[in-house]
């Protein structure tokens, strides 16, 4: 029997936050995770948590029935080897990396001479740190019924999770997972302007406010964007005239190419 519940490979604040969420939903109490990274700092986080902390990638895969992979792709080249060596066929392995698929992971730990894994992957963003995340999870061939059940407890619990097959994680990658980057262009701009105007102190509130307001509209409302935004713009008006600036100028056909081109790039980090 396993000594942990959840193991971490990689402390940083996306783990942190997924963490968090277990701990604050009582899905799994700290006791029962166990973290590991190179960094001592930010063990010292997970540590004041009351989770178990090593330096030991090893250590966290042998003793945790679920592992979550919580590292930059480019880190992975290390973790392969350690899951072959030490990983099990009684674990499922969540892995929130970004752009690698279930089949390349499997493919390079058999390689390195180790089993298949039982993977759930998941693309989460970065709302979680503050309960309002988005999560698509898609549970790989291998995996038995019931294996994504944990990690669909846990994404609730940071925000919302949608189960999905694993040929639409890029989408969601470049929607959901990116999708805030685009928001906080868009708030970047608008503070901007804000600015150039003269509200200078009150920009930040101003755009914040705006834009969590339209959020939750647009979460609540049976209408769709477009209507939404049809009842804001009045014919003639200030509204009006701001739209037709952006649509003279292709902004929402930039805005669609811009995530087709996001995508393109995902299923590239994915070979």
């Amino acid at each position: 029997m396993m000594k942990y519940t959840l193991g971490f490979l990689g402390a940083g604040n996306m783990a942190e936050a997924i963490a968090k969420a277990a701990m604050e939903r009582g899905i799994v109490p700290a006791a029962q995770m166990i973290a590991s990274d190179p960094s001592q700092a930010r063990r010292d986080v997970f540590a004041a948590m009351g989770i178990a902390v090593t330096t030991s990638n090893e250590e966290v895969i042998s003793q945790s029935s679920q592992v979550m992979l919580a590292v930059k792709p480019q880190m992975m080249a290390n973790v392969y080897g350690d899951l072959a060596k030490h990983g099990s066929q009684d674990q499922v392995i969540l892995s929130i990396v970004t752009g690698i698929t279930i089949a390349k992971m499997n493919a390079t730990v058999v390689a390195a001479g180790g089993k298949t894994m039982r993977v759930i992957r998941i693309m989460p963003n970065t709302p979680i740190m503050v309960s309002q995340g988005m999560a698509g999870i898609a549970a790989g061939v291998d995996c038995h019924p019931g294996d994504d059940e944990l990690a669909m407890k846990l994404f609730s619990a940071g925000g919302k999770a949608i189960q999905v097959e694993e040929s639409l994680i890029d989408a969601i990658t470049v929607v959901s997972g990116s999708g805030p980057a685009y928001l906080f262009y868009l708030a970047q701009a608008m503070e901007e302007a804000a600015t150039k105007l003269g509200l200078g102190e009150h920009a930040r509130l101003l755009v914040a406010q705006t834009l969590k307001g339209a959020s939750e509209l647009l979460m609540q409302s049976p209408d769709t964007p477009a209507e939404l935004r049809r009842k804001v713009t009045s014919p003639g008006g200030t509204t009006e005239a701001a739209i037709k600036h952006m649509e003279a100028n292709r902004v929402m056909a930039v805005i669609v190419e811009a995530i087709e081109a996001a995508e393109k790039r995902s299923k590239e980090l994915g070979k």
